[in-house]
């Protein structure tokens, strides 16, 4: 999943890049607010994490001008303000959440999870494929009931393939899920970490579950 955090605390903005990172996520990083909406409006996020005050554009103008412009992604809102009159603006401008400063990374990545659990159409916690089963709470991969050890972007790029059985997924739409702006797109690192994958999720028996598709990219295949 791909998640863009827009705080101009740069240290605190640093925290949560790295642990979101850390847990999987591919982030991006924007620091004031018209910086923010730029990106947003590039970029497919799962996710925004968009602090209110900010320098250039605040967070609230951000929120509703990408609601007005029809964006529909999870918005999670963060500010030092905690009176209930704050809270209630900052959901009315189109926010789906709301996580008042200093908060726990924990609850953070808590909220992250569940708002994007939330999103149409629902996202299930558990994904299967065959005896392939992927429990995107915990992260656990287990094939045939053996457990498989990932790394964060090899989860990253099998949960986004299981999201998709069956389906074509390009390269370009395994990197636009999977890594940041700052991915060299030039790169083989997308047909490195599937042959990561492969090898650690196929049987000695039988074919690929990842198909190669000449030219347009990768398939899960659903036994």
């Amino acid at each position: 999943m791909r998640v863009l955090v827009a705080d101009d605390d740069e240290r605190l903005a640093a925290v949560v890049s790295r642990g979101l990172t850390e847990e999987g996520y591919a982030v991006d990083v924007a620091h004031d607010g018209e910086e923010a909406q730029y990106y947003a409006e590039i970029n497919d996020y799962d996710l925004i994490v968009l602090d209110i005050m900010m320098p250039v554009q605040d967070g609230l103008s951000v929120c509703r001008s990408l609601r007005e412009n029809g964006l529909r992604t999870p918005i999670l809102m963060l500010t030092a303000r905690d009176a209930v009159a704050d809270r209630v603006v900052g959901l009315d401008t189109g926010a789906d959440d709301y996580l008042v400063k200093p908060f726990a990374f924990d609850e953070l990545v808590a909220r992250v999870r569940a708002l994007t659990r939330r999103q149409s159409p629902p996202r299930s916690a558990e994904l299967r494929a065959g005896d392939l089963c992927l429990d995107t709470v915990t992260r656990r991969l287990t094939r045939g009931g053996v457990e498989i050890v990932l790394t964060a972007k090899e989860y990253a790029i099998l949960e986004y393939m299981m999201r998709n059985p069956d389906a074509v997924v390009s390269r370009g739409m395994i990197e636009e899920h999977a890594w940041n702006n700052a991915f060299d797109s030039v790169s083989n690192l997308v047909d490195v970490y599937v042959r990561r994958l492969r090898s650690k999720i196929d049987s000695d028996e039988g074919p690929s579950m990842i198909e190669t598709v000449r030219g347009a990219g990768y398939r899960l295949r659903v036994p």
